[in-house]
This record gives C-alpha cells, sequence and structure tokens, in this order.
C-alpha cells in the first residue's frame, strides 16, 4: 500500500505541480486541496492524465467548516469534497475545494467529467446552498419545493423556519410558521423498586 501511495503522490506532484494548494497523506489516503478557479481543469487532468486515470467519481458533498474545531477555525466557510476511483490504476483520492465567497459559495461542476456528479451537485446545492457552475439542472432534490434555506448549514435552526401541515377547512398542505417551542429533554430516571422484575 505504502508504495502505491508513494506512486501516486510523486504522479499527481509532477502533473499537477503548483495547481495542489495542499497534499495531505494521512492514514493510508492522499487528499489534495486545490483553487476554486483551477478545480475543473484539475479535475479533468485527473480523469485524462494515463498515469492518474481517475475514471470514476465515487462521491461529492458539501461540507460547512463554520464550526469546525469548535469554531477556532478561520478559514473559507464552504468547501466540496469528491472521492475519485481509477479502476485501472487501483487507487483512490480525495480532493477538496473551497468556494471563494462565503455569502455565495460556487464552485464549477463536474457533471461535465463524470456524469455520477449530477445528484451528488445537487445534493451539495439542496442541502449547503453551493452553486456548482456550469451544472445543467442545478435543482432542490431532498427538500419540498417551496424550502426556504439550506439545512445542512451549521447556522440554520434545528426546528427550521416553517412548518408543513395538511389544512382540512383550507382541504391543502398549508405552510406555517413553526409552532415547536424549545425545550431541555432530561432523561426519566427509574426509582421504582422492582422495577421490571429485577431485584
Amino acid at each position: 500500500m505504502t508504495q502505491k501511495l508513494d506512486t501516486l503522490q510523486a504522479a499527481l506532484e509532477r502533473i499537477l505541480g503548483d495547481r495542489v494548494a495542499k497534499l495531505v497523506r494521512a492514514r493510508g489516503e492522499l487528499t489534495i486541496t486545490v483553487k476554486a478557479g483551477d478545480y475543473f481543469a484539475v479535475c479533468k487532468t485527473l480523469r485524462d492524465h494515463p498515469d492518474l486515470a481517475f475514471e470514476q467519481l465515487i462521491d461529492l458533498c458539501g461540507v460547512d467548516y463554520s464550526t469546525y474545531r469548535d469554531g477556532e477555525y478561520d478559514g473559507l466557510r464552504y468547501a466540496v469534497v469528491s472521492h475519485l476511483l481509477s479502476v485501472s490504476k487501483n487507487w483512490r483520492l480525495r480532493i477538496k475545494v473551497f468556494a471563494t465567497d462565503d455569502d455565495f459559495p460556487v464552485v464549477a461542476a463536474v457533471t461535465p467529467l463524470w456524469t455520477a456528479a449530477n445528484w451528488f451537485e445537487r445534493e451539495a446545492f439542496d442541502l449547503y446552498g453551493i452553486v456548482f457552475e456550469g451544472h445543467e439542472d442545478l435543482r432542490r432534490i431532498l427538500t419540498d419545493y417551496g424550502f426556504i434555506g439550506h439545512p445542512m448549514r451549521k447556522d440554520f435552526p434545528v426546528t427550521g423556519h416553517v412548518e408543513m401541515r395538511y389544512d382540512p377547512e383550507q382541504k391543502r398542505v398549508i405552510y406555517q410558521p413553526v409552532t415547536i417551542e424549545p425545550r431541555e429533554i432530561t432523561p426519566r430516571v427509574i426509582r421504582e423498586d422492582n422495577y421490571g422484575g429485577l431485584h
């Protein structure tokens, strides 16, 4: 395994050069971080270069770093993390890119390179609000059509902003402000003798 990682790391350093902003080798895996402006070109090279040959995108997800390390993190807030697989070379790679604007996070879509990214990018858009520039069908995929906000963002309230229910008088589904009041949940302590037949 170490020799394979050595070979992959050397190939990445030789082929991508200074387009790799950071390379981390930990727990038998390689992770590269690239700048948002280089993201699509690097992914295309990773797929097309015969010495790398990452034919498959296995996973792509959004990440919100706003509370990372108990809020001590001081960097860009939103990232996209992808996992790539080379079947022909039998190796894997994680690639990370940070959106340059925390207020309106945008990164390039890799759907033109790997069609498997389609649903993953829609999910990251829906849950984190990350816009994938060049995606042909970027719309919500997990939340309701009228949903407001992005529920996986760390600043999104746990109870949400609105709730949906069926109104029998109007005979349709309606949205209304959340009526759940926050409460402290304390576990029930059993103090009874012989509870559950135990002595």
